[in-house]
């Protein structure tokens, strides 16, 4: 049930306060008293009334000085005022709007014009009232879509990001977490597929620089849309160089099986592109390095220049087995094919010594998947 309008009554007269009083609460309004103009603006500020009623003539303070104070203050600026004076009602409207006032009502008072003009001027306010919530639940809806608008620019932003490393679902599943922790540096077992085109310096070396911007686009969009469908982390692109790792930020079991997976369906796709290569007379291929091991991993650079990447031996094999590659050979070490031995077919090559490792590396071939 709605508590009944507050109205305050301002009068120096004790009788006349005593008589408005009782008219109001007789009409189910709750009055408020105060007897000069000061105390009628304490009471303003306490008691939060809907309407005033207020004498003109009363000491130290009248009720035009009451009335243009009300104005001047942001909680009482559209609050209704009813002045109410018994001196000539001509001489004395004139002031009181100017004042501020919204209506006037002459003594000796009339009670149904009174109630009628309260009444009227409550409606008035109620529905000031509601516009003003209107307007805040408004703004507040506004606000609230521009954070939310904000918080979505944010996140497709962030996705942007996450796709330069990431598969889309990859990147969407890290955007969903709660869990902020993804790229701070840490290690784990990972493997790196590294990818280069043999026959790609001599043909760039020949070729206008539109035809090798051409080819490596779509080269590059071909090996990307791989990376994406096998949820590779892509390390970088290094002109025809691709390196591209598994296991990291999201966990996979299997990760060398995928990693070795991918790889093969990459040599598929480059044979098929490499016959409109060689119709062009470019005679281009693929040589690919796989190794699987511990690695750190984190985001390094500087302010304004961060990348996701690998530091560790893991990597340096991968691209070390991908220079000795030919053309459609995968190329891996006995640790990492263990760890694949019964998916994968595979020959031993043989032994490399390769740049920056102590110790020979015996290389076999990824063949292709066992099985149908």
């Amino acid at each position: 049930m709605n508590a009944p309008p507050k109205l305050l009554i301002v009068d120096d007269t004790p009788t006349n306060i005593k008589l408005l009083a009782d008219l109001l609460e007789a009409k189910g309004y709750r009055a408020l008293t105060a007897s000069s103009g000061g105390e009628a603006l304490k009471k303003l500020e306490a008691d939060k009334p809907d309407l005033v009623l207020l004498d003109v003539v009363m000491p130290q303070m009248n009720g035009y000085e009451v009335c243009r104070r009300m104005r001047e203050t942001d909680s009482t600026r559209f609050l209704p005022v009813v002045m109410v004076t018994a001196l000539d009602p001509a001489q004395e409207r004139a002031k009181g709007i100017e004042a501020g006032a919204d209506d006037f009502i002459s003594k000796p008072i009339n009670q149904a014009e009174l109630i009628a003009r309260i009444r009227s001027l409550l409606r008035i306010k109620e529905y000031h009232d509601r516009i003003q919530a209107q307007a805040a639940e408004l703004a507040e809806w506004n606000r609230t879509l521009e954070e939310k608008v904000r918080e979505q620019v944010e996140q497709i932003e962030r996705m942007s990001r996450f796709k330069r490393y990431l598969s889309p679902q990859v990147a969407e599943i890290i955007l969903k977490s709660e869990d902020y922790d993804f790229f701070k540096s840490h290690r784990c077992e990972i493997t790196v597929v590294f990818l280069d085109l043999r026959g790609f310096t001599a043909f760039s070396d020949s070729a206008e620089p539109e035809e090798v911007l051409a080819l490596l686009r779509g080269y590059q969009a071909e090996m990307g849309k791989l990376i994406f469908e096998f949820d590779g982390t892509l390390e970088h692109f290094a002109g025809d160089g691709i390196m591209v790792f598994f296991n990291d930020p999201i966990p996979c079991e299997d990760h060398t099986e995928k990693a070795a997976h991918m790889a093969l369906e990459m040599c598929a796709r480059v044979k098929e592109i490499r016959q409109d290569w060689l119709k062009k007379g470019y005679d281009i291929d693929v040589g690919i390095g796989l190794a699987a091991g511990y690695a750190t991993l984190g985001n390094f650079g500087f302010e304004g220049r961060m990348e996701y990447g690998v530091l560790g031996n893991v990597a340096i094999l991968a691209a070390r087995l991908c220079a000795e590659a030919k053309g459609g050979q995968i190329l891996t070490n006995q640790r990492t094919l263990t760890k694949m031995e019964n998916v994968v077919e595979a020959e031993k090559v043989g032994d490399f010594l390769l740049k920056g490792l102590l110790r020979p590396v015996t290389a076999f071939n990824v063949l292709g998947l066992k099985g149908p």
